[in-house]
């Protein structure tokens, strides 16, 4: 028992190290941007709308806005529900978007099946009510009302298909907002930091060097985005620690030193005086208090790097009370000091000790660097996870991290989003119109989250509709008053968020409507399988040696760029495999569920159709090794057909009796991957002899490189099965061909002007995009592209 019990407390002990370690590392990753809005929220507040006076009635209202504004949207919204609504461990839009895919017809993925809601992710997780088994037998109800509400919901959503272009329209509003926040964000805080310098120097001067350092320091932050945030990561959570025990303590000073009943104003009723005096001034001043939970979405966005218990306590225990801490210094600060010679004297600076500005200013460039290199990572993750659900055209995505995959980086949005805010710091020179675009952003997000998240309530939570509907009151009535005093200030800089997400928007709306015409097409226009197989046993084409890869979006049938290819050049490999790489609506699938290989036609036709699976946040292998996996999965799909052994999920993909079956990624087949020169007598592998094994030897292979696959002698193995083995291995042996088709989309005679427009965009999105990830690499003498023309 005594050993037990201390094994026990050592496995506690372990986790809580863990818990406390994420935690640490949260602040410089999840709480950089949010912890340096103290730089600015007041100097926004009180920009023109306000005016501080000696009855510090104003001061104490915006003070009183900010507590209960940071205690109720970031601490009880996010951390005590919002969290709690995670896709597998994976937040954000799209992650809120995902689940309700899941729990009601409404996504936008055309080609998904039944055998997709098998995916061990795809399940419910632990938060969410769901019907059980009893030990004895019986099924569990779940409470009546709860699952009336959810039903109801569910069939309204899947009866009325405005209702899911509402919804898609509301997610992508929300990741539109996203991408204008890593545009405006950097610009803000690091010009907010920099403006220090203001009380170090003349006005002229500072003038005249404040816009070129902030946009010296912004080129170097995007410049070294291609270097990834685990390079210099190690330095952010320090950065932070710094800052929010810099600020914190700057607080605590001026409240013991200028005035100790300064926490008299977190009574609500200050809101009210404050309003009433000031009236619409106040209200529009909203717009730059609002700025003070700016970064409050990346607790929910990051969610998964880190865990739920270690973001709580990292914001509970260390960012809230340093902020409401700093927040309160300022006021106290001001309080005691009326003379208001211009708007930069009400800035955080002036409330910082002369002795301590330059380092507190080093310190507050820094933290305002570490919150935009989370900001603009955030960007490039959310536009991964738009591409990878066919919401934005394709581009390259580079992995800067081997050991956490959230780490990405793109070079084109890089550049753009680079000369997109040096253009937001150059154009507007001041942190008033830059809180404006920045906090419409913010608290378009927000307001976007919560909708979603009332949904979640009733449709993944089955919970009452009741309780849905006080959250989206509640707090959507805070964000709405937000949004107002951010919209009325529309002339005021408030119109860059809404230009930029108008552009973007345009883009993936287009991009996501080309890809469902497409592939509307291509189901249309897909050849019978039947078709096919009357041929005869050599489908009236000549078999050449090689496996041929034909990449197709379709699940079940023949493209139509096959029987073009065919009707035009009646020969093919003697290994023919139809290929489909397609996403679903979870982060990541399992490697054992990748792969769904069926057969076409007889065993004797050679006739595969592979269904490869990935998740939003799956990582795309690169040829070589997705070539190997592939290979592997039909020599496994090929094994247990013939051996009957099924144990895996199946599935009819169309009316044409054809079955898919789940295979894992790893191989029965003895795999050797070698770095060796051709002819080398050391490549030899240990094992078998010639004559009780066959190898196989990628094509499509770097210098120096060899992929070997063995072949056990097996008596047990039936001889069709070991033949049709053998034929798969000789086809690689000889070579791999991808078959590709490039289409040419082109509105149908008759189409409405809009339809011309948005066809002709989306095909020159696609034509300047990048191709399918795998393909991207691929010799282009191993490539045969077959073109079309599409008629939508």
């Amino acid at each position: 028992m005594d050993l037990e019990g201390g094994s026990s407390k050592i496995t506690k002990r372990e986790s809580w190290r863990t818990v406390l370690l994420l935690a640490y590392q949260s602040l410089g990753v999840v709480y950089g941007d949010l912890s340096t809005s103290p730089l600015y929220v007041y100097k926004s507040a009180f920009a023109e709308d306000i005016e501080h006076s000696e009855t510090n009635e104003e001061i104490y209202g915006v003070l009183s806005f900010v507590f209960w504004t940071l205690t109720l949207i970031p601490l009880l919204k996010y951390v005590f529900i919002v969290l709690r609504a995670d896709d597998n461990g994976e937040g954000g839009t799209f992650a809120l978007y995902s689940l309700l895919c899941r729990h009601a017809r409404v996504g936008f993925l055309p080609n998904g099946q039944l055998a997709d809601e098998e995916l061990s992710a795809y399940k419910k997780t632990e938060n969410f009510v769901r019907v059980g088994t009893s030990g004895d037998g019986e099924v569990a109800a779940v409470d009546g009302s709860r699952s009336r509400a959810a039903t109801g919901l569910k069939r309204l959503l899947e009866k009325h298909q405005v209702l899911q272009r509402l919804l898609l329209i509301l997610a992508l509003i929300g990741t539109c907002m996203v991408i204008g926040d890593g545009v405006l964000t950097p610009a803000l805080s690091v010009f907010s930091a920099v403006s220090g310098l203001e009380l170090s120097m003349a006005r002229e001067d500072h003038k005249c060097v404040e816009v070129p350092i902030t946009c010296v320091i912004l080129i170097c932050l995007f410049a070294l985005q291609r270097y990834g945030t685990h390079r210099v990561g190690f330095l952010f959570a320090p950065i932070v620690i710094a800052w929010l025990l810099c600020i914190s303590m700057i607080g605590l000073y001026n409240i013991i030193h200028w005035n100790p009943h300064v926490y008299e104003a977190l009574s609500p009723y200050y809101m009210y005086k404050f309003l009433k005096k000031t009236q619409r001034g106040g209200w529009m001043s909203l717009g730059g208090i609002l700025l003070c939970i700016t970064g409050s979405e990346a607790m929910f966005a990051d969610l998964g790097h880190f865990s739920q218990l270690s973001i709580k306590i990292a914001f509970t225990f260390v960012v809230y009370p340093s902020l409401i801490l700093a927040y309160m210094g300022q006021a106290a600060y001001l309080s005691r000091h009326h003379f208001i010679n211009s708007d930069y004297r009400i800035g955080f600076y002036v409330s910082v000790p002369g002795k301590l500005r330059w380092p507190v200013l080093a310190i507050a460039i820094l933290a305002a660097v570490v919150g935009s290199q989370a900001v603009i990572t955030g960007t490039f993750s959310i536009i991964k996870q738009c591409s990878a659900l066919g919401c934005f055209p394709r581009v390259k995505i580079i992995h800067t991290s081997p050991k956490f995959y959230g780490q990405v980086y793109i070079p084109d949005i890089n550049w753009v989003l680079m000369v997109l805010c040096l253009a937001v710091t150059v154009g507007f020179r001041d942190t008033k119109h830059m809180g404006n675009a920045s906090g419409l952003a913010v608290v378009t997000v927000m307001l976007v989250t919560t909708c979603l998240m009332s949904l979640v309530i009733v449709l993944c939570w089955h919970r009452n509709i009741i309780l849905a509907l006080c959250f989206i009151l509640f707090f959507g009535s805070i964000e709405a008053l937000y949004f107002s005093a951010s919209l009325i200030k529309f002339l005021d800089g408030a119109w860059v968020p809404i230009a930029l997400s108008f552009i973007f928007m345009i883009i993936m709306y287009v991009w996501h409507y080309g890809s469902l015409k497409k592939y509307e097409f291509d189901v249309q226009n897909k050849i019978s399988i039947n078709w096919l197989l009357n041929l005869g046993s050599n489908l009236g084409i000549v078999r050449v040696q090689g496996l041929g890869l034909i990449h197709t979006e379709l699940i079940s049938g023949v493209p139509a760029i096959f029987s073009h290819f065919v009707t035009n050049l009646p020969a093919f490999h003697q290994v023919l495999v139809f290929l489909c790489i397609k996403s679903v609506p979870v982060p990541y699938v399992q490697p054992e569920e990748r792969f769904m290989v069926g057969r076409i036609g007889p065993k004797e036709h050679r006739l595969y159709r592979c269904i490869v699976r990935y998740g939003y946040h799956d990582l795309h292998k690169d040829d070589l090794e997705f070539e190997k996996e592939l290979v592997c999965s039909i020599a496994s799909f090929i094994r247990s057909n013939g051996s009957a052994i099924l144990n895996n999920v199946s599935e009819e993909t169309g009316n044409e009796d054809e079955k898919m079956t789940v295979v894992g990624v790893e191989s029965w087949l003895h795999r050797v991957d070698e770095n060796c020169k051709s002819g080398d007598p050391h490549c030899s592998s240990p094992g078998p002899s010639e004559q009780q094994q066959r190898e196989i030897q990628s094509p499509v292979v770097e210098a120096k490189k060899k992929v070997r696959f063995v072949l056990p002698e097996s008596p047990k193995m039936d001889s069709a099965v070991r033949q049709e083995l053998r034929d798969l291995m000789e086809a690689r042996e000889a070579g791999m061909v991808f078959i590709l088709g490039n289409s040419y989309m082109k509105a149908k005679s008759g189409s409405s002007f809009i339809k011309r427009m948005a066809i002709n965009m989306y095909d020159f999105l696609r034509r300047n995009s990048r191709g399918p990830s795998y393909a991207v690499s691929i010799p282009h003498a191993s490539t045969l592209e077959v073109g079309m023309i599409y008629r939508i």
